[in-house]
């Protein structure tokens, strides 16, 4: 894999040590003549510069759980710990990040809802309940099938209305025929459309009813044959 730190030896390319590393820090900083607080030589280890990079990049606003995937740290205590960054300065640091994002942002993207706007918003998660189930169209969209809710593949059947699910289905065969009967022709497509669609509304019903009653055998775990190689000498080879 890709190595940030790396060097040729022979045909390879392999990774500095962590020794190797320490060392040339060592050698670059004393090249530099810098000191710390105390006036000795200033040193750095590798590790400091993980724990400067997750102290800048949480008090400038990065998530903390994001700072510990990029770090590789099993647990966020050990990315906070990296240095003494305490939880109410990661939050402050976090709302001020948020604050200047949207301050780059136009100021009407952020106003207080009026109150028609949220009425229509209650309007449209109340007008999604229907008689069958529930209609799952976007926000602020119109319904393309004119509300024949049994046409439309946005509509989630409810288990608990199946039956007046098949009555539809039965009243729908029975408008068909007198349709065929009457000679409209033209009622008649319509309505298999709609049959068409409450069929596969039931069988959505019996596939997930099926899934849901049905027990899947793993059997039982077993332990798995280990065979070894023999060497050409005869012993086992490891």
């Amino acid at each position: 894999m890709p190595l940030l730190f790396q060097r040729d030896i022979g045909s390879e390319h392999r990774a500095f040590t962590p020794t190797a590393i320490r060392k040339l820090l060592i050698n670059a900083l004393a090249a530099t003549s810098l000191t710390n607080a105390g006036g000795e030589p200033l040193t750095f280890s590798p590790h400091d510069f993980q724990r400067i990079f997750v102290t800048d990049a949480i008090m400038n606003g990065l998530p903390p759980h994001i700072a510990q995937v990029i770090c590789g740290h099993r647990s966020i205590d050990t990315t906070i710990g990296c240095k003494a960054v305490y939880p109410v300065e990661t939050i402050e640091a976090h709302r001020a990040f948020i604050a200047r994002r949207r301050a780059s942002r136009p100021g009407e993207e952020y106003r207080t809802p009026t109150e028609e706007e949220w009425d229509a918003c209650i309007a449209h998660f109340e007008k999604r309940k229907v008689s069958i189930g529930t209609c799952a169209r976007a926000f602020g969209t119109a319904c393309i099938h004119e509300h024949a809710c049994v046409r439309c593949s946005l509509l989630r059947p409810d288990p608990a209305r199946r039956a007046r699910l098949a009555d539809i289905r039965d009243n729908l065969i029975a408008r068909i025929s007198e349709a065929e009967r009457e000679g409209w022709l033209g009622e008649v497509e319509g309505l298999r459309v709609s049959l068409a669609g409450a069929d596969d509304k039931l069988a959505q019903l019996d596939a997930e009813q099926t899934r849901r009653g049905t027990a899947t055998d793993l059997g039982m775990p077993t332990f798995a044959q280990i065979t070894t190689r023999t060497s050409e000498v005869g012993e086992p080879a490891p």
